[in-house]
């Protein structure tokens, strides 16, 4: 466990020169700074932290109960960012003459190079909407929304995130838990809904019983069945995914 919380670790710093100039910060700020609470929070917080997250006893006891996926989050608790900012600041007001320009442009070029362009992340996608989320989303819950209440609504897995980010109105019967292997989320439905081919009988009545005004399925998905049959009929088509609704509560909503 200790060996796989060291390769997060690894993870975590990339390149490693943002960490090493962390390091040297938190180092010069030792000897410098004198302010009590800036030194409990630029100084002995970050360090408690690193202590904690490289105690073998911490980490067996944490991933027992969430696992190592997320393992590395402890990390996100330090400021690396504002106390390497705060430490070049520091350094900047204590030196005098011509090495104070160069130290600035020095510090400037070397967090430039330290990391990687963004934009050219392959998970990097340009947003369709000031929401930040698939305008495809966006669509579909303004088409099924109904002003005033609630609806229920079975999405595939791929929008899951993005629903319970747009709207508060639009209830799963799951959601982006399902998502996730280790916490074992899984329902009947969620399970037949990630079917290639779905199969009618099967996924009609396990909506039902959740109480799903709206079924939303890829057009690309081969249907098996009569979905008119259980009371599901074609609403609406788009960008690719066909919105089923159950009349039989149509005048419910």
């Amino acid at each position: 466990m200790w060996n796989s919380a060291l390769e997060l670790f690894e993870s975590y710093m990339g390149t490693g020169l943002i960490t090493a100039f962390f390091l040297v910060s938190v180092v010069y700020l030792f000897f410098v700074e004198q302010d009590k609470v800036k030194r409990v929070l630029f100084l002995y917080m970050p360090i408690v932290l690193l202590l904690l997250y490289f105690n073998p006893l911490v980490c067996r006891v944490i991933y027992s109960v969430i696992g190592d996926e997320i393992y590395y989050r402890i990390l996100w608790l330090i400021p690396v960012t504002i106390i390497l900012a705060y430490g070049i600041v520091c350094f900047y007001q204590r030196s005098h003459g011509k090495y104070r320009r160069m130290f600035l442009i020095f510090s400037a070029v070397m967090v430039m190079v330290s990391g990687s362009l963004i934009y050219r992340n392959v998970n990097f996608k340009k947003a369709d909407n000031l929401y930040h989320i698939p305008q495809t989303v966006v669509e579909i819950c303004d088409a099924i929304e109904v002003e005033g209440r609630e609806v229920m609504a079975v999405f595939p897995v791929e929008m899951l995130q993005y629903v319970r980010q747009y709207s508060a109105y639009i209830c799963m019967p799951y959601g982006r838990e399902v998502t996730i292997d280790r916490w074992g989320f899984y329902t009947d439905l969620q399970q037949v809904m990630e079917e290639e081919i779905l199969i009618v009988e099967e996924m009609a009545p396990l909506a039902k019983e959740e109480s799903c005004h709206y079924i939303i399925i890829n057009s690309k998905k081969q249907i098996v069945g009569d979905m008119q049959q259980y009371d599901y009929e074609l609403f609406d088509s788009i960008d690719g995914y066909d919105i089923y609704i159950d009349t039989s509560i149509y005048r419910g909503l």
